[in-house]
Order: C-alpha cells, then sequence, then structure tokens
C-alpha cells in the first residue's frame, strides 16, 4: 500500500460532468495504516463561504467585512493546528515556533479564487493519548469552499455534507436532521474573524457564547426557515460553541505576499488564536467520532465511500 509523505492528499474531486470522484487508494493509505486502524478517530475539518475562513470539529470560519484578499482561511488555520500537533500538542508555549517561519502544509493563497477543490486529508494523522484513556488519532481534513462561483450550489452542498458527515468536529454548517434519540454530530464551533464589536461582546469564547446563545434563540417574530435553523443546529450537534477574534492587521490584509509569518500578524490576533487552537485540539478537549453513539475507528471511516453513493 502507498504510504505518503506528510502532505494534504486529495480523497474527493468534483468531476468536469459533476460526479463525486472517490481516490480510495489514498483513503485507504491514510485511514487502515496500522498505527490508526483500530483506534478511535477525531476528525478535524474546516467549511465555509470560500475565502472567507473556515474549520472542523465541525470548525464554520465566518469573517466580517472581509477585504478582496482573505489572506487568513481555513487551508491557514489548519496549517495552524498542523504547527500545534506537530509540537506535540502545544507542550511548549513556543509551539507557534519561530515568528519569521513561513506557514507550510495544506496549499493556501490570498485573491478572489478557491485554492481547495473537493476534499482533501492531511496524509499523516496524529496519535495521542490521554492520561487514563487509550491513544486516539487526529485527522485533519480540508474542503472545497462552500458555494463559490465555479461549483454549482448542488455540487458545494454535497462536498459540504460529506465533510460534515465524517467529521468529530466542523466549524461551519447547517445539516438535515437525522430521526434518531441521539444528536447525529458532534461539536460545532463558529469562529468569527474581524469581529468589530468588542465593546459588546468581547473577544474570546465566553462572550462568544454569550453571542451565539442570543442568535440561536427561536422566536415566533422570525419566519418558519430561520426558527428550524436554529431548532436544527441544537438538534444535530451535542456541542456547540462560537470564537470571537479579532482583525489579524494590515499586512495580512493587504500584503499580496503574506506567507504566514507570525511576525506580520497582530499581536492581538496571535494572542487569541494561541488561546483558540488548544479549545479545539487539546488532547482534553478533542471529540471522537461517532456513530449512533459508537466511537469510530480508522478502518470504520471508510465507510466515506458510502457515503459518496447517497449524494451521487
Amino acid at each position: 500500500m502507498i504510504r505518503y509523505p506528510g502532505a494534504p492528499i486529495q480523497v474527493l474531486k468534483v468531476s468536469a460532468e459533476g460526479r463525486f470522484e472517490l481516490n480510495l487508494e489514498a483513503l485507504s493509505a491514510i485511514l487502515l495504516r496500522d498505527s490508526i486502524r483500530d483506534k478511535p478517530v477525531v476528525v478535524v475539518s474546516i467549511a465555509g463561504d470560500f475565502h472567507s475562513g473556515h474549520i472542523h470539529i465541525i470548525i464554520i470560519c465566518i469573517q466580517l467585512n472581509r477585504p478582496f484578499r482573505a489572506l487568513i482561511g481555513k487551508s491557514f488555520m489548519l496549517n495552524i493546528f498542523l504547527r500545534y500537533l506537530q509540537s506535540g500538542c502545544g507542550t511548549t508555549d513556543d509551539w507557534l515556533g519561530s515568528t519569521d517561519t513561513p506557514l507550510k502544509g495544506f496549499s493556501w493563497r490570498g485573491g478572489s479564487e478557491r485554492d481547495t477543490t473537493g476534499i482533501l486529508m492531511w496524509s499523516e494523522p496524529f496519535v495521542i493519548k490521554l492520561a487514563d484513556d487509550p491513544e486516539m488519532a487526529i485527522v485533519l481534513m480540508n474542503t472545497q469552499g462552500a458555494f463559490d462561483s465555479e461549483y454549482t450550489v448542488r455540487d458545494s452542498a454535497t462536498v459540504f455534507a460529506l465533510s460534515t458527515m465524517i467529521s468529530s468536529i466542523q466549524e461551519y454548517g447547517r445539516l438535515a436532521l437525522r430521526q434518531t434519540h441521539e444528536k447525529p454530530l458532534q461539536k460545532l464551533m463558529f469562529l468569527i474573524r474581524d469581529w468589530n464589536i468588542p465593546h459588546e461582546y468581547p473577544y474570546g469564547l465566553v462572550k462568544g457564547q454569550w453571542f451565539l446563545e442570543n442568535k440561536l434563540i427561536v422566536n415566533n417574530s422570525q419566519v418558519l426557515d430561520l426558527q428550524r435553523i436554529r431548532r436544527h443546529i441544537r438538534s444535530c450537534f451535542s456541542q456547540i460553541g462560537c470564537y470571537l477574534m479579532p482583525h489579524p492587521g494590515g499586512k495580512v490584509a493587504t500584503n499580496p505576499r503574506f506567507d504566514g509569518r507570525v511576525a506580520d500578524i497582530d499581536g492581538e490576533f496571535v494572542d487569541y488564536l494561541k488561546t483558540f487552537v488548544p479549545l479545539i485540539l487539546h488532547p482534553m478537549n478533542v471529540v471522537v467520532k461517532e456513530i449512533g453513539g459508537r466511537q469510530v475507528t480508522g478502518k470504520q471511516l471508510e465507510y466515506f465511500k458510502v457515503y459518496i453513493h447517497l449524494f451521487d
């Protein structure tokens, strides 16, 4: 079986005819390796409006007042996740590394065009261990930007739905409710960047949660569709959170050659970034993927190929 070096591997693409093509060899190389095939799996994915920024446990990235060049998006954040995991899940305070080191990993760029297409997984899962629990594997997943100008609404919605069904944590989304007694999905995190009213809701998780709770309130003055969306979000996910972040700074927003160096990002943004990432990836906070209340292992995640037929 092929073993890929640490790199993003495309496991799903949309053909010119609109069909979904699964790279089963790549998927098997990632999920069926001996080191994780029988371990519980945490799938962290990012989704959202393309180039607005987005992340999975499910992480949804929302960027307010975005400029033409939205340079800190989902791939940027996944690469920050890579740094955290490669450092041993933040075992040192300087897990972000040198402030003058370019960010590498998933392909990313600024501009108005989508960079990520289909669904990509990082080829090397990260095995972590809690003090009193067995080892588990973290798999990072990136998605085509939702609802961009190059794919149909159906294609984008399908890619998003597939990534959501696979994920333990997703950062953005709305799904149909499965009629069971259990919530079918594990964790949804809204990440809102460029938050511009910190005087009302300060940056971070606590006030972000207050803001989200306020927005998810259902009342009779709302149209029925808005009421259903709010109820479905609460019914689909076991955990829902919201994190508010400041603007990353002028160098990020306007420099087309920005390459992810921490030195070019405003210090306030970096401080909140260093708080946000452990909320998602610290071993005490990760959420193992479940189906029907049972933890899913690497080899069981191959049900991905069954999902393809449901949407194709």
